[in-house]
């Protein structure tokens, strides 16, 4: 008796084969799609200065917020503690979002209460504002810094989840760590820059204010340059790190699409323990978490630089002369590219 013909399997082999290339092709392209044209959304992360895995993701509608605490917190000299345990109650009440409702009356960064004083509803929707009266309360919490977090923030609070908080010291403790600038070099974010209508220099001299306080143009007001040459005034001129700006007629500022590049000089912070260096590094990671909202491309200090491109994920070593990419006396902030 004849063998039976093995084409038919053959046949089905085949065609199994050319569906798994079909679908092979259709994932390899795919990720060719998305390596080309980046995440989806932006993000932004923050690792552990020890090297031991820890991390932190969010989004850079968090990330300003959370800068904003932060740096409403080091302006008034307070310690890294007290911003940790600001960040972890933010993130516990809101998860670090401005939010317009709540429990009742409850509002903003930290659910605050209009009915129970803490402010009108205006007051308490401003992130600035929100952040300073947390700290009023914090520092009348007698030895609040040698508390447990949960504990500090509860007789600020007042919740009704009393232990609620502490589950999120550890990711409030990076954040607070890059924030303040103790860890250098462990703040990042990613992806396209959020739509705008206004940006470059004098759009981030604006927020610098909003979160440091009117002091900060003392030193960043007028070390702006169209560009991004390192040979312009304001990175050779000693007396451009000095002098401080008019205030910028909004109607002949120039688009976001223009490059621009601030450069920060750097001071020493105003609490007893801090240094230049952390100062720089606070500055640093504060531009970074601002840099989908004012459009920042590239952030440079004491030999690293962030970028917006393909390498947004790390801050790396650079080489060439120290106004291209910053020294340790400065920090230089390029926007609009």
């Amino acid at each position: 008796m004849p063998e039976p013909s093995p084409k038919p399997k053959r046949r089905g082999r085949l065609l199994r084969f050319g569906a798994a290339l079909v679908v092979l092709f259709s994932v390899a392209g795919y990720l060719a799609v998305q390596y080309l044209t980046g995440p989806a959304a932006p993000s932004c992360k923050v690792i552990s200065g020890k090297g031991d895995g820890a991390s932190y993701s969010f989004t850079p509608e968090q990330a300003v917020n959370a800068a904003t605490i932060s740096a409403v917190g080091t302006t008034r000299g307070l310690p890294e503690r007290a911003v940790t345990i600001a960040l972890a109650t933010s993130i516990q009440e809101s998860g670090l979002h401005n939010i317009e409702h709540g429990d009742r009356d409850s509002l903003g960064l930290f659910q605050q209460r209009p009915s129970q004083g803490w402010g009108t509803e205006k007051q308490i929707m401003d992130p600035t504002y929100a952040a300073t009266v947390f700290y009023d309360h914090l520092a009348k919490v007698p030895d609040y810094a040698h508390l447990p977090l949960t504990v500090a923030a509860q007789r600020v609070q007042r919740s009704g989840y009393p232990e609620a908080y502490a589950k999120h010291e550890p990711d409030a403790t990076l954040l607070a760590a890059a924030l303040t600038g103790r860890s250098a070099a462990t703040l990042t974010c990613q992806g396209r820059p959020a739509p705008a209508t206004t940006g470059g220099a004098d759009a981030v001299r604006s927020a610098l204010v909003r979160d440091f306080g009117r002091d900060v143009l003392q030193t960043a007001g007028a070390e702006v340059a169209t560009g991004t040459s390192s040979s312009s005034r304001t990175d050779t001129d000693p007396a451009a790190s000095t002098s401080t700006a008019a205030p910028t007629d909004p109607s002949t500022a120039k688009p976001a699409a223009e490059s621009d590049a601030l450069t920060i000089p750097v001071p020493r912070k105003s609490t007893a323990s801090g240094t230049a260096r952390q100062r720089g590094w606070e500055l640093a990671h504060w531009a970074v978490a601002n840099s989908s909202a004012l459009h920042i491309a590239r952030v440079s200090f004491e030999g690293r630089e962030w970028s917006r491109g393909g390498f947004a994920n790390e801050w790396r070593t650079t080489t060439g002369g120290s106004a291209a990419h910053g020294s340790a006396g400065q920090v230089r902030i390029v926007t609009g590219e």
